[in-house]
């Protein structure tokens, strides 16, 4: 038999609930009560420069009123620090890490110098100027007290895992994580990436199927990379549609996305909004 489905909802307590994040809620529970499985709840909130408890609660009580239940307790990223920094440790006992001293400002300058630069899911792809400084220079920089990102070394890993593929719905996607380049797995100000601690959280809380936007597909390319260095089991993935506004743009909490919150104080009910959120972006 088939190991049940577990899927998750992993919104950032950063602002109130939009449409965009009931749509991948939405996906989610719905794929784990069709088949009989588990919908989990994760708050991913290891920013804590921007995140609030407010907002971790708002969450809550507008997923209650949708009626779009969870099982199991939830999991706060920001309760879970030492699973991150021991994945880091591993990949850095693995000589998989290396330090960054560049700033944006400095990063961008080397781009234009080479002409440009591939575009990653975050941006232009890193240049690697930091790889080249030998091991006295990194260690003269960190005493010195410079400040450093800690970026993955994307083209080792590689060397270790061979070709990567996973499943999108049930057709194989064959990985491509150099076309992302190094990325950054830890900041001075956000101890743990994205991509790291999503990575950990998946495999720890036994998720089989993540469903997310689909501008987060770029992002799998690393993650399997990383499920791979670490042995962990590859969920199968699906992708859904972004919700957008009237002229097409996506929604998003920095353009002031109209709130669940906003809808229920307008006298919306929670089936109007659902059915808003399944039918834009299909």
């Amino acid at each position: 038999m088939a190991p049940p489905i577990v899927t998750r909802f992993a919104p950032s307590p950063t602002g109130h609930l939009h449409l965009g994040h009931v749509r991948s809620a939405w996906e989610g529970w719905h794929a784990a009560r069709e088949a009989g499985g588990r919908f989990l709840l994760r708050i991913e909130d290891i920013d804590t420069g921007r995140c609030r408890p407010e907002f971790d609660t708002a969450i809550r009580e507008d997923l209650a009123w949708l009626g779009l239940d969870s099982d199991g307790p939830v999991r706060r990223q920001s309760e879970h620090f030492d699973d991150y920094r021991a994945a880091l440790s591993r990949l850095d006992a693995q000589g998989l890490l290396y330090p960054c001293f560049c700033t944006r400002t400095e990063i961008q300058a080397e781009i234009a110098r080479a002409g440009g630069a591939p575009q990653g899911d975050e941006g232009p792809v890193y240049p690697g100027t930091c790889k080249r400084l030998s091991s006295e220079q990194r260690v003269a920089r960190i005493a010195g007290g410079s400040d450093y990102a800690l970026r993955l070394d994307v083209t080792a890993a590689l060397s270790r895992t061979g070709a990567l593929e996973w499943s999108e719905k049930g057709q194989l996607i064959t990985a491509d994580p150099a076309a992302l380049g190094d990325v950054v797995l830890a900041r001075k100000d956000v101890p743990m990436s994205y991509h790291l601690a999503v990575t950990v959280d998946d495999a720890l809380q036994g998720v089989t199927l993540v469903t997310r936007g689909v501008d987060l597909f770029a992002a799998t390319h690393v993650h399997r990379l990383l499920q791979a260095l670490f042995g962990l089991p590859t969920p199968h993935y699906h992708h859904h549609p972004l919700l957008t506004d009237a002229s097409g743009r996506r929604l998003a909490k920095r353009d002031r996305a109209l709130t669940i919150q906003a809808m229920r104080e307008a006298g919306m009910t929670p089936a109007e909004i659902l059915g808003q959120a399944q039918s834009n972006g299909r």
